[in-house]
């Protein structure tokens, strides 16, 4: 039977061949196939090495962008109070409000480093400052990707990788985990989906995030050891974040302003934003002339308005070879781009009957002077007008399919003011016919426009000169009481820049206004304080303490 013994020894020697030839083909094909993956790797490496050599000149922002805080040009307030929140052994959470362009972006990277040097800061050498804009992280209600808090990258995804094909769910890390041990800057942060911005509550509480997964099991023995730690324990995010906004405070969520300190940037004055130009203008090698600088001044409101100009005019000039940003560049630039001029008003030359320097915020720590005038004439007993011309703003509320128009705040002043004027003037409002006028177009609401109106319609009507050099604000009670209002120190530094000596704001308002950077800061508490200060030539007012009479009603808008 030695021929059965040689039969099977054959077979068994043919299935080794076969099986030798399967591997070695398969071998063969892994081989192949890495040869080519390689291959076709290095091409991709070559094309992109070819790409990365080509390189532009930097533009001129990246030239300007401050490389230190004394190059962040206008803000020492909102650095310093940066400082005391960034750098010191307990660092918190930031809102830093401002409008474009006044760099709040470079003042928070920069506030970083100065706090790594700090050995008292929690914040160590590698430390990292991540960024990221609300306006482009935006949630994604399935949950397949938040580049601001991390998801989770399941198995029935393609490319879940040898993980995803064993059936295990994947965390990836977001934004708040990168910044784990540093800061996160997050630009236009009440641009943020609200479900997105509670989670950020959230984990600003935990300093960690859990994520979640319908594929995660805990008792499954496949899920690696890092995954489950990861699902139990959550992923690390201990930062401090600074979330910047040109929003008002008002605006945000109250819960996010709870967590947070808060600190104003504030708009640049020109001579500052010609600071930004004129070094704009040294790193292009083409320096600015003084008729030059004063066109930029008087149309660029932000360093970043600025840049953009010098760079385009400078454009301008190198092709004509002239090696100096002239005056006609600018003016070029800024009717070609149809920049508006700075709406910076200044104080009358001259005091006038029924005009009055009213002071408001139109912006996240933005103040302006705005010209309120006034005109008054006997009418009929009781059968008085009052107009209210100018943009005064009204105010709706309501849920879809049902809204509600109720009359701004600065209307309600109105009345307000007539109430108390019946107190105040020889006879009652009803019997004049008034005009109250805000020209310029410049949106008014809120109630600290109240003495400024009452001021102007007492003006118009008993004749006395209001005080030009004198700006005011406060809201008026209908007991003639003026009460506290909000923005002051934009307000006086609106106040600064229009040329006012003398600034009127409510006493209750005192202790938040301790500088009046040269002008004489009077605090108020009542409307018969207002009118000593701010008319020329202050006489007895007539019931001043009489009782109000018993048709003391609102007048009626016609």
């Amino acid at each position: 039977m030695n021929w059965a013994g040689e039969l099977v020894t054959f077979v068994q020697l043919f299935f080794a061949v076969v099986v030798g030839l399967y591997f070695w083909n398969l071998l063969r094909g892994q081989q192949g196939t890495r040869t080519a993956v390689e291959r076709e790797s290095r091409k991709e490496r070559e094309k992109w090495r070819r790409l990365r050599e080509i390189s532009l000149t930097e533009p001129l922002a990246e030239k300007t962008r401050p490389a230190s805080l004394a190059e962040v040009v206008g803000q020492e307030e909102g650095i310093r109070a940066l400082r005391a929140a960034l750098c010191g052994p307990n660092p918190q959470h930031v809102l830093v409000y401002g409008p474009p362009g006044v760099g709040k972006t470079a003042a928070a990277r920069l506030i970083l480093e100065e706090a790594k040097r700090n050995p008292r800061s929690p914040f160590k050498e590698a430390a990292r400052f991540v960024e990221i804009d609300a306006t482009t992280a935006r949630f994604d209600e399935r949950g397949i990707a938040d580049p601001l808090l991390g998801s989770v990258h399941d198995p029935i995804y393609q490319g879940a990788g040898p993980l995803g094909m064993a059936g295990v769910p994947q965390p990836k890390p977001g934004a708040v985990t990168r910044a784990h041990g540093g800061v996160l800057f997050i630009d236009e942060i009440g641009e943020l989906h609200p479900i997105q911005m509670n989670k950020l509550l959230k984990v600003l509480e935990d300093r960690k995030v859990f994520l979640e997964s319908a594929y995660y099991n805990a008792e499954d023995p496949a899920v690696p050891g890092h995954i489950k730690d990861l699902f139990d324990r959550g992923l690390p995010a201990d930062f401090r974040m600074v979330g910047a906004t040109t929003r008002m405070p008002s605006e945000l969520p109250s819960a996010l302003r709870s967590r947070c300190v808060e600190v104003f940037f504030r708009q640049l004055a020109p001579e500052e934003v010609g600071r930004i130009a004129e070094a704009a203008g040294r790193k292009v090698a083409c320096p600015l002339e003084p008729a030059a600088l004063e066109v930029v001044r008087r149309y660029a409101v932000n360093g970043r308005e600025a840049v953009n100009i010098v760079q385009l005019a400078a454009g301008l000039e190198e092709t004509a070879a002239r090696g100096r940003v002239g005056a006609a560049a600018l003016e070029w630039v800024v009717n070609h781009g149809q920049y508006q001029p700075r709406p910076e008003r200044r104080v009358p030359e001259r005091p006038q009957v029924g005009r009055v320097n009213a002071l408001a915020v139109y912006g996240p720590n933005l103040g302006a002077l705005l010209e309120l005038e006034v005109v008054a004439g006997e009418a009929t007993p009781g059968c008085g007008t009052l107009a209210v011309t100018g943009v005064v703003d009204e105010e709706e509320t309501g849920a879809p399919g049902r809204r509600l128009k109720r009359r701004g705040t600065a209307r309600t002043a109105v009345e307000n003011v007539l109430t108390v004027l019946r107190r105040y003037l020889p006879r009652d409002p009803t019997d004049y016919h008034i005009h109250i006028n805000f020209p310029g177009g410049t949106p008014v609401d809120g109630p600290s426009a109240g003495v400024a109106m009452a001021l102007g319609v007492y003006s118009a009507v008993v004749g006395q000169a209001v005080d030009n050099r004198v700006a005011l604000t406060g809201e008026l009670s209908v007991q003639g009481l003026v009460k506290a209002v909000g923005g002051i120190p934009a307000k006086l530094e609106a106040a600064r820049r229009a040329g006012a000596q003398r600034v009127l704001i409510p006493r209750e308002n005192r202790p938040e206004s301790s500088r009046g950077d040269g002008m004489q800061v009077i605090p108020v508490g009542t409307f018969q304080e207002v009118l000593e200060a701010a008319l020329l030539r202050p006489a007895a007012v007539p019931g001043a303490n009489a009782p109000l009479p018993a048709s003391a009603a609102p007048v009626s808008f016609h």
